[in-house]
């Protein structure tokens, strides 16, 4: 039906939602079989009242989201395709909190990968100069209180055949099992407080896909790493280092 929002799922990959949950040690998980975007789903369930924790899980996305509004089609068992509510109690820590998660999903990636994985600033995970995955944050406020975020986070399994920009994960993969290191690192991050760490920047830095390249975005000039609150630090002709706090990294050579 080519106007399907959501259709809920009886298991994934042969797990129910209860045993899932118990097995990843959180209170709640909704599975479908398809959605129009996880996140969608865990805003809807997090208005209604689900705790911090609570899982969305779907085999398949109509209009996964990413970044500036892009969307695209998450073909069915051929990733992760995954949102995590939580109700974070710093709200300031949300503005490094893309970077957190991107730290700590590289080293668990890493472990079914078929190669180092790394970073690019702000929220994307890379083998070599291929994506492997992508993270999207969206707070919901009251007032000046944070109520919940959704933590979306997409990782190719499988590769997209028609993307010769993608990367994958090690052939036998099995996802329930990369859910089991991943989301206790995903959650780790979204709980954490303040800025980054001096070793959370050094560690950013370690995995990091672009200093010293040239980029036309979010600034033109050479990027020189990012601060304690996550910016990106670009160097233009002249020597001078400017902070970007929001947008997408374009290097000059994807424009050509």
């Amino acid at each position: 039906m080519a106007d399907l929002v959501s259709r809920a799922a009886p298991a994934y990959d042969g797990w129910t939602a209860d045993a899932l949950a118990a097995a990843l040690g959180v209170p709640r998980v909704e599975l479908h079989e398809v959605v129009r975007s996880t996140l969608d789903a865990a805003h809807a369930a997090a208005a209604a009242g689900a705790p911090a924790g609570t899982l969305v899980l779907a085999d398949r996305q109509t209009a996964g989201r990413g970044r500036g509004g892009r969307r695209w089609v998450s073909a069915a068992g051929a990733g992760l395709w995954l949102t995590l509510v939580e109700r974070p109690r710093d709200a300031s820590a949300l503005e490094v909190l893309s970077l957190r998660l991107g730290l700590r999903a590289a080293p668990v990636l890493e472990r079914f990968a078929a190669g180092p994985v790394r970073l690019k600033w702000p929220n994307d995970l890379y083998v070599g100069e291929r994506k492997l995955a992508g993270v999207l944050v969206e707070a919901r406020w009251r007032d000046d209180r944070v109520e919940w975020v959704a933590v979306g986070v997409g990782v190719n399994v499988v590769p997209p055949p028609d993307v010769p920009t993608a990367a994958g994960l090690a052939a036998g993969t099995r996802r329930v099992e990369l859910l089991a290191e991943l989301v206790p690192a995903l959650r780790a991050a979204a709980f954490a407080v303040g800025p980054l760490s001096a070793g959370e920047v050094a560690a950013f830095a370690d995995r990091d896909l672009a200093p010293g390249r040239r980029c036309a975005e979010p600034l033109a000039g050479t990027v020189r790493g990012i601060d304690e609150r996550g910016a990106l630090l670009v160097e233009d002709g002249a020597g001078s280092v400017r902070a970007a706090r929001a947008g997408s990294l374009v290097f000059t050579e994807e424009r050509s």
